[in-house]
């Protein structure tokens, strides 16, 4: 924090960087800079480099401004310092990738072992029609357990999120209006500042490029359409009476088949970026629920391609177990890990289109 301060209170003098992003229009706002300020600054940060490269100070100049660097360090103490409940709030920070495969690899277990006690033969055997998956495990044990754990979630994620709301100082008592969410939904969706003010974002040399920005999109509209294809089965299950798994053309497997394919491409490619990104912008100690976030998502997206394309074999019992798993996985580690950092950047997105709001 006290690295953070320094370094906008630098910026705030030049103000060279200030039509790159959002974050050097908030910082101009402010002529001193609270803890919440910091936090919220170094999640309105979207980590395209441009403010490293353009900067005249970086290194190694003797002032040693690296913005990306710091506050991607200050970005992630802000997981653990909202965290609820603090208990587990650097649990994942060092081993999230092993934790995250270990908690997959015991679902599926859990899962593979219940099947076996109640009758060996359906682990392997083929099954075919309504309601084949519940085979392995009835469908209310497994809407209860994973329904269970989505909620934990949910909530978890709720109460962090109203934490790093309180603590940046949001106006209007505290309350978002409609015009500003709307316009943070906009510049999220359209991940607007990903751009280092236009030309692109930096990853491993000088030379800008859009290929984060596309990953990131292959990736979050993957998820939203895995989200929405698990919706409109659940909607099928209770309101229609339908049992999974469902045709080819249904709508739950054509939201599933799109989403499973950015969750496979997307993943891949943040990855690949991640190693071959200069140093020089990273947080290197934190490689730990990054490298599990984006883990467990291409692990979700493999795992239900394949249980897609053989789940009329006798490969769909432990197909299954593996997805439900990583799907397991991914709910308990959402609150500790990298997928908080898109639910604190649209607060600071709220946040910050609150700010012009009033500045207007």
């Amino acid at each position: 924090m006290d690295e953070a301060d320094r370094l906008m209170t630098v910026c705030n003098s030049c103000r060279y960087c200030e039509g790159l992003c959002a974050v050097f229009p908030a910082m101009e706002m402010r002529r001193a800079f609270s803890d919440g300020d910091l936090n919220y600054l170094a999640n309105l940060c979207h980590a395209c480099g441009a403010c490293y490269v353009d900067c005249q100070f970086s290194p190694p100049h003797e002032f040693n401004v690296n913005v990306p660097k710091t506050l991607a360090v200050a970005r992630a103490e802000s997981y653990a310092a909202y965290a609820w409940p603090q208990a587990l709030s650097g649990a994942f920070a060092r081993n999230g990738l092993v934790i995250s495969i270990v908690a997959a690899l015991s679902m599926a277990a859990f899962i593979l072992g219940f099947a076996a006690l109640n009758d060996r033969s359906v682990l392997f055997g083929v099954h075919t029609g309504p309601g084949a998956f519940y085979k392995l495990m009835p469908h209310n044990m497994m809407a209860g357990l994973f329904g269970a754990a989505f909620l934990y979630a949910v909530f978890a994620l709720f109460m962090s999120v109203r934490a790093f709301w309180r603590d940046i100082g949001p106006p209007i008592d505290g309350r978002a209006d409609g015009g500003s969410i709307f316009q943070a939904i906009r510049d999220a969706g359209e991940l607007r500042y990903l751009h280092g003010g236009g030309v692109g974002c930096y990853n491993e040399d000088d030379k800008p490029t859009d290929r984060r920005k596309r990953y990131h999109h292959l990736t979050f509209y993957g998820f939203l359409l895995c989200f929405a294809a698990t919706s409109v089965a659940t909607l099928y299950h209770y309101l229609l009476g339908r049992e999974a798994p469902y045709p080819w053309w249904d709508l739950p497997v054509v939201l599933g088949t799109l989403g499973g394919i950015g969750l496979i491409v997307g993943p891949i490619g943040l990855f690949m970026a991640k190693m071959g990104r200069d140093p020089a912008l990273l947080d290197e100690t934190r490689y730990g629920m990054d490298v599990g976030f984006i883990a467990m998502l291409f692990l979700t997206g493999v795992t239900g391609m394949l249980l897609l394309v053989l789940r009329e074999t006798g490969a769909m019992g432990p197909l299954l177990a593996l997805h439900l798993g990583a799907v397991f996985a991914l709910f308990i580690t959402m609150p500790y890990g990298k997928f908080v950092h898109g639910i604190y950047r649209f607060a600071a997105l709220v946040r910050y289109a609150q700010e012009r709001r009033t500045a207007a």
